[in-house]
């Protein structure tokens, strides 16, 4: 049995479902960067395709009660291949992109990053049938303007590791439009659950073959790994139920100078007065495409 995407609580704040978006994508973009910081220290001690196993195992251990509540038939979806075609794309872009935070500078990861929406909304307006309005292309082009302002023509270096990195890009621009169909059919919580399960054997059959068991004190970076991965998912899955996918994948771009800020905290890299610029011009280019958004939907979708 699905889970219908129009039922659901209505919002007790009375907030417009494109705000209500808007916020989860914040919680996506947190937890996006929490991941990175994360892969970055576990990489230096165990294998990726092993990362990649903790953080499913993790994910299927935290879901599992929840759904459970409600028996199989909670666990029930007609589109099982969609879960399976899904899972499969998200794991190879997933893999990609430790691949990419674990050899390239972090900044360098995230301006590739930078082009899933472009790919998002070119898949989205044939597949999903979704229409991209001149307030969607300004938060898009504008957001990838201030990309370039913040990183400036010719800083990025073409490594065969940053082709890895942009060809996982499409795979993860692949991943949000079939959330965003699945969302349409099925609840978040089943999604990201299936996308977990899915993946337990793509990671752990590899991962065999080159396991290394895990100090304890790599036991924080694991927990975080796979708790905010879970928590990402989840909240995109939310995000892309009350609004258009060429409408939050946008959103993303907040998370360069997010990362920019994490970098200096924690890794003493200095911010300068382009970063600071490029974060205005994507705000504002989001900021617009929100309030517009928000404007012209009505406050009932859920």
């Amino acid at each position: 049995m699905t889970t219908s995407a129009t039922s659901g609580t209505r919002d007790p704040l009375g907030l417009p479902p494109v705000v209500r978006a808007s916020l989860w994508m914040c919680v996506t973009i947190s937890g996006f960067v929490l991941m990175m910081v994360a892969v970055r220290e576990l990489t230096s001690e165990l294998p990726k395709v092993e990362i990649m196993f903790f953080r499913n195992i993790i994910a299927v251990v935290v879901l599992t009660p929840f759904l459970w509540r409600g028996g199989l038939r909670g666990l029930g979806t007609r589109r099982g291949w969609v879960h399976g075609g899904r899972a499969a794309i998200q794991f190879t872009a997933q893999f990609t992109w430790v691949y990419g935070v674990a050899l390239l500078p972090l900044a360098e990861v995230t301006s590739l990053e930078f082009t899933i929406p472009v790919w998002t909304a070119l898949l989205a307006i044939p597949l999903l049938g979704e229409r991209m309005g001149r307030h969607r292309w300004i938060a898009t082009l504008g957001g990838f303007a201030g990309v370039l302002i913040i990183l400036r023509p010719g800083a990025a270096v073409i490594s065969p590791a940053a082709l890895v990195v942009l060809a996982g890009c499409v795979a993860f621009a692949a991943n949000h439009v079939a959330v965003k169909y699945l969302t349409r059919h099925d609840d978040p919580k089943l999604i990201v659950f299936y996308m977990n399960v899915l993946q337990l054997p793509m990671g752990l059959i590899p991962a065999l073959f080159v396991w290394v068991w895990p100090a304890w004190s790599d036991a924080p970076w694991i927990l975080a790994w796979g708790l905010a991965g879970l928590a990402a998912n989840y909240a995109m899955a939310r995000a892309f139920r009350l609004a258009d996918a060429t409408l939050m994948a946008p959103l993303d771009f907040l998370r360069l100078p997010l990362v920019a800020l994490v970098a200096y905290l924690v890794y003493a890299e200095a911010l300068d007065v382009w970063v600071a610029l490029g974060a205005a011009m994507i705000f504002g280019g989001n900021y617009y495409s929100v309030w517009r958004e928000a404007r012209a939907t009505p406050k009932t979708k859920n």
